[in-house]
């Protein structure tokens, strides 16, 4: 796995950042507080997201005053790239992932959780496993020393995966005695059956069966025998029946017939009566047609129209219909034209008040122009006074170089060569101190190991160390360096002074440039007003002359809508001529229509007076046939009555009363014999369900048996895997231990160049032991700080290579981070831990990245970046440098 490129927006320390790293070795180098360790944790986050972040929060991720956050990183692995993107927002006072998706080269995976198992499964490590192999974070260099025992073998089992093993042997031993549980839960169940099949046996069910389903028959024929006599009574209890019910149909029909003669008879009288009413309305309508007649003479005969004359009246009504047609013609032309006239005079007085507002507004607008006239030269004189003042202003300001030991311009230069001397003084100041608090650690262990007894620097016995005065040897040391400090704080203070005074210069010059900027807009605004100054006037004096223009032309317009005002009265009068004729023509049209609608009134009555007679016509005919429906009825009323028999009745009631009554008491004695044979056919099917369940259980039993069987081959499986699992883990932790122990010895020898120590040995729990030339075992933690150190680090460079080797071809292993490894070395072990991040460079690791503020880690690198911290924004920027080498070779 090699890392492209990470870009980081408002993430802890550093606003908006890019960064690409190359193969090989890149050191991240700047002071310390510069946001070097943040780069790398970016890295570690994008990829694990918030189990990347320990016992911080996603809060702690987000900038400072800053609403959003982004991380984005682009990598290769396995010669496949892949893009993770994760996006996170503050709402109310919790941050929560808005965005987290990584693209690979066949699909895009979303959600922060199948992420992290996607990328865990790709690396084939979590969060705890990186930082256990690949990713050595500030302050756990220490960590797998420290570690104990059992611990340091969990982790290094993990990285190895054999811990998957172990989870393997567990889960069979989880089965073993899963299997067991089971076993033991179905041999009792056999028992249990087998008890159960001898107790049914016991019943003899068949026997039993036998018996009731002899006694059931009996029943069913004594049931049947009683149901054919009970069906014979049924017979005798419906022909009685039949004859009661058609007896009591013939007394209905006699009841409907009498019902039937009664509505005949009200229906014949009350035709009778209609007929009677008609007559009268026939006589009224024959009146009102002889009073129509009248009406209409003398309505022709006002309209001067001939009554003989059929044609007469259609035909008067045309011509005036004609007429009025035109002269509604006229009207609708009059009155257009009136409308017309009105339209044309309102136009012309709106577009003369147009006018008129018009040029009120041109007099206005020049007035207001006038106005400005003045107004702009006052502004003019104003600003003229203020280049004056800007003058005197800039001299004022460019006084401050008369005496300064730099030329105006060159005040910036000055102040950012003055800063990169104070930072460089600063960065000496700081290694410095790390040297002071490494010495410091030294002199503190070597005082605790010299009241032990033992030595200082090699941690033997007094007596047999050469190595005893080495304490005296330090303190000088550390004497040195706080008179070194010393002097670069006072060196420090000086430079702060010269640095304030080159601000106030730059502040001088800065003030100059502000000033002939503000003098060059002014006198620019001065030209433009005294331009603007002579188009005004020419504006004022076109704006006049269009007033009195407007004011002619509204004049013009009120003449020509006073002519119109004639023409509209004559219009008016020609419209009440046209409206007296169309009165009269109205009234004509009344009275002649009146006359059609006579003629149509008197045609409706005749249709009635017909409709009469006919109506009439036909009741008679009616009454005449509901008479002959009348003497019908009462004949076959009479025929009826003449059928009724009282004796057979009365037979055919004692019958009926009779089957009844037997019918009931066979009724009773069949609901016993059925409850009878009900409880028979229960206890016979209560017998057969208990015979079903013999068989049941005997089925059971034989499952049960292979069941138990199979269970006793399955347990002996779990039992040969468990073991299993348990040898192979063993054995492969040997083989891992030796190989890890072979790579360690390899790599502590390539680093470190020491006479007292022989060989590192790790044993199958992995325990460390470190021997000195003499055979003398020591415990790591008897090392020095920086050789604890420098063991730690040899210790995970071994475990990364037997990473790589083991699965080399399948998954590539992640970049070698190490993040401030420096922090308990002092210079000699760091010059041993140059070597050490050379020869994993050597042995094959194809990227390593390495942030430290230790200029002597810079000389090993193929790549520096550079971190530095705005003091004013508080943000950290990064800056790709030239390794020495390269810098050296373009000098030359």
């Amino acid at each position: 796995m090699r890392v492209d490129r990470v870009r980081l927006l408002n993430f802890k320390c550093y606003g908006e950042e890019e960064l690409r790293l190359e193969r090989g070795v890149t050191v991240v180098h700047g002071v310390n507080g510069s946001g070097k360790s943040t780069l790398l944790e970016a890295v570690f986050f994008a990829l694990y997201g918030s189990k990347a972040l320990g016992d911080r929060t996603l809060d702690d991720v987000i900038t400072t005053g800053e609403e959003e956050s982004e991380v984005e990183l682009w990598f290769t692995h396995d010669g496949r790239e892949y893009h993770v993107e994760r996006r996170l927002k503050l709402r109310g006072d919790r941050a929560t992932t808005t965005k987290c998706v990584l693209e690979t080269p066949t699909e895009t995976i979303e959600g922060a959780r199948d992420v992290r198992r996607e990328v865990t499964e790709l690396l084939r490590m979590d969060a705890d496993a990186f930082v256990n192999c690949a990713y050595v974070r500030q302050g756990e260099v220490n960590k797998l020393i420290h570690a104990s025992p059992g611990e340091r073998q969990d982790m290094i089992d993990d990285l190895l995966q054999l811990g998957a093993l172990e989870e393997y042997r567990e889960r069979a031993s989880d089965a073993r005695l899963g299997v067991k549980s089971v076993l033991d839960g179905q041999r009792e169940v056999l028992e249990d059956l087998r008890a159960q099949v001898e107790r049914k046996e016991e019943q003899e069910l068949h026997d039993r069966l036998n018996e009731l389903e002899s006694r059931h028959a009996d029943v069913v024929s004594e049931i049947e025998r009683f149901e054919s006599q009970r069906e014979e009574a049924k017979n005798t209890r419906d022909t009685a029946a039949d004859v009661l019910e058609r007896h009591e149909e013939t007394r209905e029909e006699i009841a409907e017939l009498e019902s039937e003669i009664e509505e005949l008879r009200s229906k014949i009288s009350e035709t009778e009566r209609e007929r009677e009413t008609a007559a009268e309305t026939l006589r009224d309508r024959k009146d009102e047609r002889e009073e129509l007649a009248d009406e209409r003479d003398e309505l022709l005969e006002d309209a001067e129209i001939d009554a003989s004359d059929e044609d007469a009246v259609e035909s008067r009504i045309e011509e005036l219909e004609s007429r009025d047609d035109e002269l509604r013609d006229d009207l609708e032309d009059v009155r257009v034209s009136i409308t017309e006239y009105n339209g044309e005079i309102e136009r012309l007085r709106e577009a003369a008040s147009d006018l008129e507002t018009q040029a009120e507004e041109a007099r206005s607008e020049a007035d207001e122009l006038e106005s400005a006239l003045e107004d702009d030269v006052d502004a003019i004189d104003q600003r003229e006074s203020k280049l004056e003042e800007l003058d005197a202003e800039i001299d004022s300001a460019r006084a401050a170089f008369d005496d300064a030991p730099v030329a105006f311009g060159e005040a910036e230069a000055q102040l950012d060569s003055r800063q990169s001397e104070r930072e460089e003084l600063v960065s000496t100041i700081g290694d410095v101190t790390a040297e002071i608090r490494t010495v410091e650690n030294a002199i503190e262990e070597g005082e605790r190991l010299l009241e032990e007894g033992k030595c200082p620097e090699c941690g033997q016995s007094v007596e047999d160390s050469p190595h005893v005065d080495v304490l005296d040897d330090k303190r000088e040391e550390l004497a040195g360096l706080e008179e070194r400090r010393e002097e670069l704080e006072d060196e420090r203070d000086d430079l702060d002074e010269r640095i304030e005074r080159a601000e106030s210069l730059v502040e001088a010059e800065r003030r100059v440039d502000r000033l002939e900027e503000n003098r060059e807009n002014v006198a620019q605004l001065v030209d433009e007003k005294r331009d603007a100054l002579e188009e005004r006037r020419e504006q004022r004096e076109e704006l006049r002359e269009a007033a009195d223009e407007y004011e002619r032309e509204a004049e013009a317009k009120r003449d020509e809508a006073d002519d119109l005002e004639s023409e509209v009265a004559d219009a008016r009068a020609e419209l009440g001529e046209i409206n007296g004729e169309r009165g009269e023509i109205k009234a004509t049209l009344e009275t002649l229509r009146r006359v059609t609608e006579i003629e149509a009134e008197r045609a409706e009555l005749d249709r009635e007076i017909e409709t009469l007679r006919e109506r009439r016509t036909d009741w008679e005919t009616m009454n005449d046939e509901r008479r002959d429906q009348l003497s019908a009825k009462r004949d076959r009323k009479r025929d009826l009555e003449s059928e009724f028999d009282e004796e057979r009745v009365a037979a055919a009631r004692n019958d009926r009363q009779n089957a009844e009554q037997y019918i009931e008491k066979v009724d009773e004695k069949l609901t016993e014999l059925e409850e009878q044979r009900d409880q028979l056919q229960g206890r016979i099917g209560g017998v057969e369900e208990k015979i079903e369940e013999l068989e049941r259980l005997r089925e059971r039993l034989e499952a049960v048996e292979a069941r138990c069987e199979r269970l006793d081959s399955l347990y002996d499986e779990a039992e040969t895997l468990q073991t299993t699992y348990g040898e192979l883990r063993t054995e492969l932790r040997q083989r891992n231990v030796e190989t890890l122990e072979r790579l360690l010895n390899e790599t502590f020898d390539l680093v470190y160049q020491n006479d007292s120590y022989a060989a590192i040995d790790l044993d199958g729990e992995y325990r460390l032991t470190v021997y000195q030339k003499d055979g003398e075992p020591l415990e790591p933690e008897q090392l020095s700080g920086g050789e604890r150190a420098l063991f730690n680090l040899s210790l995970r460079c071994a475990i990364y290579r037997l990473l790589a080797e083991g699965v080399e071809g399948t998954a590539p292993m992640p970049p070698l981070i190490l993040d401030e490894p420096t922090v308990f070395l002092d210079s000699g072990h760091v010059t041993q831990l140059v070597s050490l991040v050379e020869s994993m460079r050597d042995l094959g690791v194809e990227q390593i990245v390495v942030v430290s503020h230790d200029e002597e880690l810079v000389g090993a690198a193929d790549s520096i970046v550079r971190v530095e911290k705005d003091a004013t924004s508080n943000r950290s920027q990064l800056e790709r440098g030239e390794p020495p080498e390269a810098a050296l070779l373009a000098s030359e």
